[in-house]
């Protein structure tokens, strides 16, 4: 997940985009038709997606944090304030009020 949908400063609601079923469903295909030398990574695949596919709206939004906050560099305590002001350099459009709820979702989800 490359961003989080419907972030603004009028809008703080976050919406998770998951395609995990209709990837866990193209690698169940594909193992249909591997040969044997394919099944192992294959499987690794499809164990790996049904793993994360298992993840809540809430894990996938601190995981999102985390990401936005290496991108910038952030190595600090993820429930600092400096944590929140980092976060919204990396997504300006982030109001304070997102910011801060999402950063109460990657501090309940440590990695």
């Amino acid at each position: 997940m490359t961003g989080i949908m419907g972030l603004s400063k009028k809008n703080n609601f976050v919406l998770a985009i998951r395609d995990a079923d209709v990837v866990a469903a193209a690698l169940r295909q594909a193992l249909a038709e591997a040969s044997p030398e394919e099944r192992p990574g294959l499987e690794r695949a499809a164990a790996l997606v049904e793993s994360t596919a298992a993840a809540t709206e809430s894990q996938l939004r601190a995981r999102w944090v985390r990401s936005r906050l290496t991108d910038v560099g952030f190595t600090g305590d993820i429930t600092s304030v400096s944590a929140v002001k980092a976060l919204r350099q990396a997504e300006p459009q982030l109001s304070l009020l997102a910011a801060v709820q999402l950063q109460k979702d990657a501090a309940a989800h440590p990695e």
